[in-house]
């Protein structure tokens, strides 16, 4: 029989899926921390959310720390539970404070340009290698996330205008530039393409749905093995390839976020990481004391 907390976040996922439009994966996980947060509640005497203390909030988010969580997991834990107070429309927030520890954030892998144009150079041989190259081509070429590429359908390309629409995190739609490349590739694939639905799926599995995340990454990884390269691939390495190599060309820091869709600029900051050689160039070619010695 369902409880205080069931009914309170099943109606919270409900309003997040349907009014706020939140994505799949989002949901699921929030379902999974707010479950969490019920069982560790119950575990300490609370039996709704109405009953929880600053102290039971603060005590669940060391249980995670405990539990081995990240720090950035349990920074999605306290949002998922912020959320649950504020769909609830609680003047009281006991997690409003409290904080999750710091998690140190890591640059993003990408890869070289020479790396990329030697996994691309090899003309592609077969229906399902010309389908992985258009999606090696899209990932990298408009800067796509995994999910954004699963849910494209033929009715997003503009082959006119050289842009695919795409929909991203919080169903934020974005027009971004598809690439010469890419948009040769596409236009290969397309008579390929199965099912010929023209409101359907870009890249369709078998069922006629769109080919899953999990497939795309399998396909991908064995597509850059057979090519050689010597980095695993995964789709998020060529988004953030393509992030860091518009801005190491452009230094256009707000044409990149706009570019890859991200609500914060904090969150494109990430990307102008320089290496340690490219800094030694930028100071021997600007600063006056440069490769000088010191008397």
């Amino acid at each position: 029989m369902a409880d205080a907390w069931d009914v309170a976040i099943s109606g919270c996922l409900d309003r997040l899926a349907f009014e706020r439009r939140y994505s799949d994966r989002t949901l699921e996980a929030y379902e999974r921390d707010l479950d969490a947060l019920a069982r560790f509640a119950r575990s300490q005497g609370c039996e709704g959310p109405e009953g929880l203390a600053v102290e039971v909030a603060r005590r669940f988010v060391a249980a995670l720390s405990r539990a081995g969580l990240s720090g950035r997991s349990i920074a999605r834990a306290l949002s998922a539970a912020r959320t649950l107070y504020r769909e609830l429309d609680s003047r009281a927030n006991p997690f409003r404070g409290v904080k999750a520890p710091h998690a140190p954030r890591s640059l993003p892998q990408d890869l070289t340009v020479d790396a990329l144009q030697g996994l691309l150079a090899q003309p592609p041989t077969g229906e399902l290698e010309i389908r992985d190259m258009v999606m090696v081509e899209l990932l990298y070429g408009a800067g796509l996330r995994l999910s954004e590429l699963v849910g494209l359908r033929l009715t997003d390309l503009d082959f006119a205008q050289g842009l695919v629409r795409v929909t991203g995190k919080g169903r934020r739609e974005r027009l971004v530039p598809m690439g010469r490349e890419a948009e040769a590739a596409l236009k290969t694939w397309l008579p390929l393409r199965p099912g010929g639905d023209p409101l359907g799926p870009l890249f369709p599995g078998q069922s006629g749905r769109p080919l899953g995340a999990r497939a795309i990454q399998k396909r991908l990884a064995l597509f850059a093995r057979r090519r050689g390269l010597a980095t695993p691939l995964h789709p998020h390495m060529l988004r953030h390839s393509f992030a860091s190599h518009i801005l190491q060309s452009s230094q256009d820091l707000r044409a990149v976020q706009e570019l890859l869709g991200h609500a914060h600029l904090s969150t494109t900051q990430i990307y102008t990481h320089l290496d340690y050689q490219q800094l030694a160039r930028v100071y021997d070619a600007a600063h006056p004391r440069s490769r000088k010695k010191v008397r």
